[in-house]
């Protein structure tokens, strides 16, 4: 099927959501970590338009934008489907995967909040996409958002919420609560321990002890 190599950040959630999907579906690809600050001359070729990560190169072709690389794989790689067949579920599932990429900016201005107004007002606004989630997305007893397996809504979910639970470190505050969601809390915890998933969920601690120092240079820094 030709080689394939996925240019990345070890602790970026959307490059994570690539290699879950490799991972799901048993492809082997070499794994090429980038450096935010001296990006490798292959990944300014391969993405001239954003010079961002992720970039799926797949028989010397490059595909960029996470979900439109999972897509792609999906397509080349049809064992364990990750976008549902039927075009209405289809559109469903793409509509879910957009509302999690609206759950970032949130996520990012906490991230970057200076103050505790701030960093109040991005919690709020997480906690809104979050409330969407638990009332829209578990009507049924389904394990996953694909039913009984992962599928493509699972992994862009499960991305971001891995990286608000290292948000919740850093800040030392409750974000994802069981109070507050409980579906969604029970949901993430089932997703994390999946063995597939669990094997290459980055480390809390390392992420933590990653993501803080780079946050106070970008503070100092604005």
């Amino acid at each position: 099927m030709g080689e394939v190599k996925l240019h990345g950040f070890w602790y970026s959630p959307f490059a994570l959501r690539v290699k879950w999907s490799l991972k799901l579906k048993g492809i082997e690809y070499e794994n090429i970590e980038e450096d935010r600050f001296n990006k490798t001359p292959q990944l300014l070729q391969y993405n001239p338009v954003y010079k961002r990560i992720p970039v799926l190169v797949h028989a010397g072709k490059p595909i960029s934008e996470s979900m439109l690389i999972i897509e792609y794989i999906d397509q080349v790689w049809p064992q364990h489907p990750l976008l549902p067949s039927h075009p209405y579920h289809r559109a469903l599932a793409r509509f879910w995967v957009k509302y999690s990429d609206d759950l970032t900016e949130g996520v990012r201005a906490l991230y970057r909040s200076k103050n505790v107004e701030e960093r109040k007002k991005a919690i709020e606004d997480i906690w809104e996409h979050l409330r969407v989630v638990e009332d829209q997305c578990f009507g049924k007893e389904n394990k996953f958002f694909g039913g009984e397996s992962v599928n493509v809504v699972d992994l862009a979910f499960g991305s971001i919420i891995k990286y608000i639970t290292v948000l919740e470190d850093i800040f030392e505050e409750q974000i994802l609560e069981a109070q507050k969601f409980p579906r969604l809390y029970s949901w993430f915890n089932i997703f994390k321990s999946e063995p597939i998933i669990a094997e290459i969920l980055p480390d809390q601690d390392q992420m933590v002890a990653f993501l803080t120092p780079r946050r106070e240079q970008i503070l100092a820094s604005s």
